[in-house]
């Protein structure tokens, strides 16, 4: 925070108001279940975007990240709140800014801010949620918004889809906004119930291993897997009384495959609901603190993004199989969209060093570059530092 304060200084030489944070999220299981109306178990981490930032007097908003430090100060009006390519990453606060102020929230004068985030890079760790959910408790502390945490975590799904153009659930920014250290969110994404849920890993600590492999979320195959489940649901409601793939149980699924009548379609609902079963499951193992059984639906979990869904590649494949075939590991999944970004594993902590070395070394000679591995603790949400 030093250092960004320092930058913060030099670059608007000033002092800031205040210091804040926003944390990255690993999804434990439930993966491409919450656009399906399932249910989701995402942890917010330790590794997220830092902010810090301060009033000004005019309608100018200033912003500057340490990460891109070539682009410079991206300025902008408050009268201007419209998405512009040339701006880039700083899309995300303008949406939020935008969101905010179209919802009736008074935001009366332009500020500035310094962002810098240790989020690995198109790592999938949800960076993008980051910035959103950073920039909202900027500005609920700067002008004193009176905002309910999960409206904030709405707007910034409303960035992700009629801002940035990504069609992506809620999930990212609900994990990141509201996370509680030590604890997962089992979050039903119909409903937006969710439960808190233990997590803590005793002896054994999470992998995240980043593939290092860029996936650019609004190019990858996203759309198209979720068009897919979308014409099997359309499918299946000729025959069943049912708004989501989230609400069926696998038997029901079972008996009705016939319906769906197409193999690509009736894999890529099969990975919807058998996930949403999983994640359901892992609930019940952890509260009972059984992590060998957690390990095993980690397992299954990659295997029908890998069969079924089709969504993992060389490089996560490689990752997940070296990490499954490591002794002290309980299991190991590829986590968000796929198609590169990372896998987590869970893995004894007292074998961390040697862990790293051997699933880095497997990797680079299958894939030819390297991996990069995180030790992830599970962290509390957004927030003024």
């Amino acid at each position: 925070m030093e250092k960004i304060e320092k930058v913060f200084n030099e670059v608007f030489e000033k002092t800031a108001d205040g210091t804040y944070f926003a944390p990255g999220r690993i999804n434990l299981i439930g993966e491409h279940t919450d656009y399906n109306g399932g249910h989701v178990f995402p942890a917010s981490i330790t590794l997220g975007t830092y902010g810090v930032a301060s009033k000004r007097s005019d309608n100018l908003v200033c912003l500057y990240s340490e990460n891109f430090p070539e682009a410079g100060v991206i300025t902008f009006s408050l009268d201007d709140l419209v998405y512009d390519k040339a701006h880039d990453w700083a899309n995300y606060p303008k949406g939020m800014i935008h969101f905010l102020k179209a919802a009736g929230y008074t935001i009366d004068s332009g500020f500035n801010v310094v962002f810098y985030g240790n989020i690995p890079n198109g790592a999938g760790l949800s960076s993008s949620a980051s910035i959103e959910l950073l920039t909202g408790v900027i500005l609920e502390d700067l002008f004193d918004l009176s905002i309910e945490r999960l409206e904030l975590v709405k707007i910034g799904k409303q960035v992700e889809n009629e801002f940035i153009g990504v069609n992506s659930g809620i999930m990212d920014q609900f994990a990141i906004g509201m996370g509680k250290k030590d604890h997962a969110l089992l979050l039903d994404t119909n409903t937006l119930h969710y439960e808190v849920v233990p997590a803590a890993f005793g002896e054994y600590v999470v992998a995240i291993m980043n593939t290092n492999k860029r996936r650019e979320l609004a190019d990858s195959k996203y759309n198209e897997r979720r068009s897919e489940c979308e014409e099997a649901l359309r499918r299946l409601q000729t025959k069943l009384t049912i708004q989501s793939l989230g609400e069926l149980d696998e038997a029901t699924f079972f008996e009705n495959t016939a319906v769906v009548g197409d193999e690509t379609l009736m894999k890529r609902a099969k990975h919807a609901v058998t996930e949403n079963q999983r994640t359901l499951q892992a609930r019940q193992a952890l509260r009972a603190d059984d992590l060998v059984t957690f390990g095993k639906l980690l397992n299954a979990s990659h295997a029908s993004l890998k069969e079924d869904y089709e969504v993992t590649g060389a490089e996560l494949d490689t990752l997940v199989t070296a990490a499954q075939n490591y002794p002290s590991v309980l299991g190991a999944r590829m986590t968000g969209a796929g198609f590169g970004g990372c896998a987590i594993a869970l893995v004894k902590q007292a074998d961390w060093q040697d862990f790293v070395v051997t699933v880095s070394q497997e990797y680079l000679d299958k894939i030819g570059y390297a991996t990069d591995i995180y030790q992830a603790s599970i962290d509390d949400g957004a927030r003024k530092l």
